[in-house]
């Protein structure tokens, strides 16, 4: 056990989260997503799972360890509904209060039509699955730098 780190962040996830570099991004998907094939291609090459926990609290864990990029406009992505690019469903505004609670202020989350979504995500670190049922619970997030 250690003190102050989330349970949902197991000895793969902090691994994957701690080798990342900034600049490199990760996913963390719904349970649709198809996570496994993706992850064959990451750098981390293999997946990483969050099943207990939906979308939300899956990015609360991360967030809490990984800061996102502030030299980018589009370190926080979220899937894009199919047909309904603008329209943003309960799992993302959920998701979205996560990273504002994370980052301490209101931070964009930007979005990314669904196929080009794929193919950020093979080029991606590492995918980490979430148990989250509802549709389109996928993001993408930028690893920032920690000051000296």
């Amino acid at each position: 056990m250690l003190k102050n780190i989330d349970p949902l962040l197991n000895a793969d996830v902090l691994y994957a989260l701690a080798a990342m570099g900034h600049g490199d991004t990760m996913v963390v998907c719904d349970a649709n997503f198809p996570a496994d094939s993706v992850a064959r291609a990451t750098v981390y090459g293999s997946l990483l799972r969050m099943d207990g926990a939906d979308a939300p609290q899956a990015v609360r864990a991360v967030l809490s360890v990984l800061p996102l990029d502030t030299f980018v406009d589009d370190s926080a992505r979220r899937m894009e509904i199919v047909g309904s690019p603008d329209e943003i469903p309960p799992v993302q505004r959920e998701v979205q209060v996560e990273i504002d609670r994370a980052e301490g202020k209101s931070w964009p989350m930007t979005s990314i039509e669904r196929m080009e979504f794929y193919e950020h995500a093979r080029d991606a670190y590492c995918v980490i699955q979430s148990g989250e049922r509802r549709f389109y619970g996928c993001f993408i997030f930028r690893k920032g730098v920690i000051a000296p």
